[in-house]
């Protein structure tokens, strides 16, 4: 005798890519905040890629390559809190 375990709920997705934001947590902005997240992501990483032999010039590009890593990091956690505040103002 087979059992069969449920291991996750069904999921009604008959209205297309809304019902699937919904259930990974992301909106229309928050899908943008993450993209251009990423694309910080990978800007920074070829800066790191792209470091010269001078040891002081590498020193800076580098700091600034960490920089930029760093704002696309908090940029991906926080992004849609720091936009929703500008979006949903009341004036």
């Amino acid at each position: 005798m087979s059992k069969f375990i449920n291991l996750a709920k069904p999921v009604d997705m008959s209205s297309g890519f809304k019902d699937f934001f919904d259930t990974i947590g992301l909106t229309g902005g928050g899908l943008v905040t993450k993209g251009i997240a990423a694309v910080i992501a990978i800007i920074a990483i070829r800066m790191l890629l792209q470091l010269s032999n001078d040891p002081k010039g590498a020193l800076q590009k580098g700091s600034m390559a960490l920089g930029t890593l760093f704002v696309a990091v908090i940029l991906a956690l926080y992004g849609d809190t720091l936009f929703s505040t500008v979006t949903n103002a009341k004036g």
